[in-house]
């Protein structure tokens, strides 16, 4: 039994991540903090926590969470960066929610994120915690950058092609689709209901803050430059991702290997699933679910390939991934506290 702490406990992220860890076997939730919710119960914040935790949020206590095994930041960026050095200077492990650590050139970093990064030698050391990239990596790091929503989604959908050099690597493109959570709980005029009910809209389509981190990810697994358009869009739900990606490939006749060549390279991750040529995965088949759904297509004979892959944006796309990462970290089964079904209707 491991004790785990929770900073910045009262967003989505947290709470999701105290919703997986109640039916840990392996995990005690030390403390959870939060400066403006000090001092009340976790489970009147969120009542669907009743009777799972008799915890209090708590400032933020160094020598507490020195205290902890592991430490989950879910914090807003800029946080983590300064925090971390005393817990890794105490041997306290940690999983980064935030993009503190995810970019290894700073100074893309600090263009994206409006502010000096001040733990470079960190970023440096930190591992990023795609499990089906970095798995060994993951298992021996102390601190681990958990990748942002989109990027695990669009990573994922098409590292198989990258990783097999079938696609032109300068001219990718990823439409991403996410449910209003992905945009955390705070509140904002142009996040109610009445303001985003029917309707959808693209954003940031001139720049997003997760296309370096998709680019260095597909840049890896490519190994040489990429290109890529990503651009997402707000949809009136609450949770899920789509990302519909389109790749061409160096040779057409290669489609007809792809279905094979994807179930071989998910064929061992517990939370991939590869569906049958030509299906349509849909958000609501991953909602509550750690996991990353995905099908291939290709209209008549077009060289274009299309990948739709979706995943849960609070779940693999942040603190289920999370909590992936933590198993990995401490030897326990990859899908402990993680195996239950997707939620339908």
């Amino acid at each position: 039994m491991i004790k785990v702490g929770i900073v910045g406990g009262t967003g989505y992220t947290g709470v999701e991540l105290l919703r997986i860890l109640a039916v840990h076997p392996q995990v005690s939730v030390h403390c959870i903090t939060s400066r403006s919710e000090a001092g009340l119960p976790v489970a009147e914040l969120y009542p669907n926590l009743r009777g799972y935790f008799d915890l209090s949020f708590s400032e933020p206590d160094p020598k507490v969470l020195k205290a902890c095994d592991l430490v989950f930041f879910a914090t807003p960026h800029g946080v983590a960066m300064r925090r971390v050095p005393e817990l890794m200077a105490a041997g306290v492990r940690v999983v980064d929610l935030s993009a503190d650590f995810r970019l290894k050139d700073l100074d893309t970093w600090a263009r994206w994120y409006g502010m000096a990064h001040e733990s470079p030698e960190w970023v440096e050391q930190a591992v990023y915690g795609l499990p089906e990239v970095a798995r060994e990596s993951i298992r021996k790091a102390q601190l681990v950058a958990n990748p942002g929503c989109y990027p695990t989604a669009v990573q994922l959908g098409f590292l198989p092609l990258l990783e097999q050099g079938l696609v032109d690597p300068g001219h990718l493109i990823a439409d991403a689709k996410s449910g209003a959570s992905g945009a955390g709980r705070q509140g904002k005029v142009g996040m109610l209901h009445g303001e985003i009910g029917e309707s959808f809209k693209a954003y940031g389509a001139s720049g997003h803050r997760h296309l370096p981190e998709i680019r260095q990810g597909l840049t890896a697994a490519a190994g040489q430059p990429v290109r890529v358009t990503f651009v997402p869009h707000l949809v009136p739900m609450i949770r899920g991702i789509e990302a519909t990606l389109y790749a061409e490939l160096n040779d057409p006749s290669a489609f007809d290997r792809l279905q094979a060549l994807y179930e071989s390279r998910y064929r061992d991750e517990p939370f991939v699933d590869v569906m049958p040529a030509g299906s349509h995965p849909e958000t609501r088949s991953v909602r509550g679910a750690n996991v990353c759904r995905m099908a291939l297509h290709r209209q008549e004979d077009s060289p274009v390939v299309i990948v739709s892959s979706v995943i849960d944006n609070l779940v693999k796309g942040a603190a289920g991934q999370a909590v992936q990462n933590m198993n990995i970290m401490f030897g326990f089964d990859e899908a402990a506290g993680l195996g239950a079904p997707a939620l339908l209707p």
